[in-house]
């Protein structure tokens, strides 16, 4: 396994112990369709999303519907519904974290002004 440092992130190369959520999203209107899949491995997993792409009707893809790769802490095999509650949790916490450290740095900037 080999990392690298770019743009202030640690990029590992071939790490095929990790897991990856396939996820289907609409390019149009951000929706996501949820977790397809969790594989193991980024070269599985890539290969995996060549499949649905291979398989997605054309008129799914006309409407704007799209695979992503995202790293998960979800074991290889996870059902794809489990694996699409567990990522929407962790997408509200984050959220919410953000907010949180959005009103706090606002009420310290705008307490340092008075």
């Amino acid at each position: 396994m080999l990392d690298l440092f770019a743009n202030g992130f640690l990029l590992t190369i071939n790490d095929s112990s990790a897991s990856y959520a396939i996820i289907c999203y609409n390019v149009r209107t951000y929706r996501s369709a949820g977790v397809v899949a969790v594989i193991g491995g980024m070269h599985q997993a890539e290969l995996e999303l060549k499949k649905f792409e291979a398989a997605q009707d054309s008129s799914d893809r006309q409407e704007g519907w799209r695979y992503l790769i995202d790293k998960t802490d979800l074991k290889a095999g996870t059902d794809p519904a489990e694996a699409t509650l567990h990522r929407q949790a962790e997408l509200e916490k984050r959220e919410s974290k953000a907010l949180r450290e959005t009103d706090t740095s606002e009420f310290s900037s705008s307490h340092r002004q008075r």
